[in-house]
């Protein structure tokens, strides 16, 4: 053994990480930015500091990006889940002054600019939060023990064997009380995500059904959409709204407006209005809330557990701590409530920080973020989708084809691309979803913490 090349080996090691790290990091003379989350916002900054006179560490929970809009499908077993997430690794390929390091951050330090993570701790000159959001249960923990919401591939994954094993065991009972809540599907939350889950369920429902499960009629199958408000797609135009409640009830979805979920039990979902309805699966769409480490003070964070910035994303009270995409608030008179929390936001807020940091760094001005609402989308089953495009208010085949395109040229990887572009091509001759495999048992989070 070489002890001389060995001990170089140990003090460049060494070098490679300042005295306040435990991560070890690549040597840089350069400024360190540190972000944490690789979802839209995150990597549409990475993407903009690449091979600038920066050292730029990205850390995640996941050791992969996940394209949100499509998890339903995954849900529904249109898509794999391989098709839709692509590794930090290979997209950062390349990229000399950009590290990934797979982690889970516990605690900010802003004092010390040091993050404790679950793998030790770590210095930062710059820190841009783009953590995003979780699944808000607003408090109702039978709701949360007994239900499945989709921000996670695993979620998605999740429902998929959620219904598929309750499809079978549909198949084996003789209690019609037992088959019914089996085979009734109940989704919470009328915007985009719901409405997209409903008219895949209902063409699951349709095509699917009869083929696999001959031993019933597909009429037996019974979904639910429960909205709070009087109207579907709230942020969308009034065009858009009525057209889509049409498509579902096309498609024999039962929607109630005017309605919200009070308890669930896991068999049983009780409104407040006092309505029962017997499901044993149920989606929840009804509500997001911000996710963070701790280490901010509670006074800079806002309704939906956002966090309150200046109008260069600076999170308030802090010079060198920054927070991008549906974590982030700008709070003014024409925002009250911060910007949507949506991919185009993140998209933007990252490309807008990316750039203004730079600045930043130079001692120039910068100036305040504006957003450029580029429309709105949504798919309510094959051929049927609605769009707002600014004066443009459209909807039926046209607009689907839209949204497919826009979808398909916004995912990681060509590889993804050339996946979901045949599924759909598949699909849309045939309405074939080949991926209807157990893989796995699903248990309710109910079970798993009584089994504890």
């Amino acid at each position: 053994m070489d002890i001389k090349n060995n001990r170089t080996s140990e003090n460049t090691m060494e070098a490679a990480c300042k005295v306040t790290d435990d991560i070890c990091l690549p040597d840089s003379k350069f400024p360190r930015v540190v972000i944490i989350g690789g979802g839209f916002a995150g990597l549409a900054l990475v993407e903009k500091l690449k091979h600038k006179e920066l050292q730029v560490v990205l850390f995640d929970k996941n050791n992969f990006h996940q394209f949100q809009p499509l998890f339903y499908q995954v849900a529904t077993s249109a898509l794999e889940p391989d098709s839709i997430v692509f590794p930090f690794r290979k997209q950062i390929s390349g990229y000399k002054n950009v590290a990934f390091r797979l982690v889970e951050v516990e605690e900010i330090q802003p004092s010390l600019n040091t993050l404790i993570t679950s793998k030790g701790k770590v210095h930062y000159d710059y820190l841009v939060l783009a953590t995003g959001t979780t699944t808000n249960f607003f408090g109702m923990d039978s709701v949360e023990e007994n239900s499945l919401g989709m921000k996670d591939i695993r979620d998605s994954l999740n429902i998929r064997h959620m219904m598929l094993q309750n499809l079978e065991q549909a198949a084996i009972t003789c209690d019609d009380d037992e088959r019914d809540a089996l085979t009734n599907f109940v989704i919470v939350g009328g915007g985009p995500a719901g409405v997209e889950m409903a008219g895949a369920l209902a063409e699951f429902c349709k095509y699917i059904l009869p083929k696999d499960y001959p031993e019933y009629p597909s009429s037996i199958m019974k979904i639910y959409l429960i909205e709070a408000i009087d109207e579907l797609l709230s942020t969308m135009s009034d065009k858009a709204s009525s057209k889509t409640l049409k498509y579902l009830k096309d498609l024999n979805v039962k929607v109630l407006f005017n309605e919200s979920v009070s308890d669930y039990d896991g068999s049983q979902v009780t409104t407040k209005s006092g309505k029962t309805i017997l499901a044993k699966n149920l989606i929840w769409t009804a509500g997001v809330k911000g996710q963070f480490p701790k280490g901010i003070d509670e006074k800079h964070v806002v309704k939906g557990n956002r966090l309150k910035t200046d109008s260069n994303l600076k999170v308030e009270g802090h010079e060198n701590i920054f927070a991008i995409g549906d974590i982030a608030a700008i709070i003014t008179e024409q925002t009250p409530k911060g910007h949507p929390q949506v991919a185009q936001t993140a998209i933007q807020q990252g490309k807008y920080l990316g750039s203004s940091l730079l600045k930043i760094m130079e001692g120039e001005a910068v100036k305040p973020f504006e957003y450029k609402d580029k429309g709105s989308l949504a798919t309510v089953g094959k051929r049927k989708a609605v769009a707002d495009l600014g004066k443009f208010k459209f909807a039926g085949y046209f607009a689907w084809l839209l949204w497919s395109i826009v979808h398909l040229l916004s995912i990681s990887g060509f590889r993804n691309r050339l996946m979901v572009g045949f599924n759909w091509a598949v699909s849309y001759f045939s309405y074939e979803k080949s991926n209807r495999v157990i893989i796995r048992n699903f248990k309710p989070k109910s079970v798993i913490h009584t089994k504890k």
